[in-house]
């Protein structure tokens, strides 16, 4: 039989220490640092785009000069290309240095280039 006043209350309740922060809380963290990581990266695809434009910018003012180097190297190689027929066909009678063998007024760039 119980003994008398009955049995002892049973400890049913559970006694768990405080594990850490909320759901909500937790949840709040990720979004703010997703948040402050795609403002950095906003940031970043800034200065990339502008580092692009000044590339492009810097590569479009210096096509003139190149074209400039490009032709200078072209009309030494033409002027040395002469020299040498002068040399090589000097002994050739009525023989012109330059002429071409195609019958145009037309200019036309040497296909072969000697370097």
């Amino acid at each position: 039989m119980p003994p008398p006043g009955g049995f002892e209350a049973v400890k049913y309740k559970r006694n768990l220490p405080f594990r850490g922060p909320s759901a909500l809380v937790l949840l709040g963290t990720v979004t703010a640092i997703c948040g402050y990581g795609f403002y950095r990266v906003g940031k970043g695809n800034l200065e990339k785009r502008e580092l692009q434009r000044e590339k492009v910018w810097s590569r479009i003012h210096l096509v003139p000069l190149l074209m400039a180097e490009g032709d200078r190297d072209a009309y030494r190689r033409e002027q040395a290309a002469l020299a040498r027929e002068r040399l090589i066909m000097k002994d050739v009678e009525g023989w012109e240095p330059g002429k071409g063998s195609y019958h145009s007024s037309r200019y036309r760039s040497p296909e072969i280039v000697i370097l």
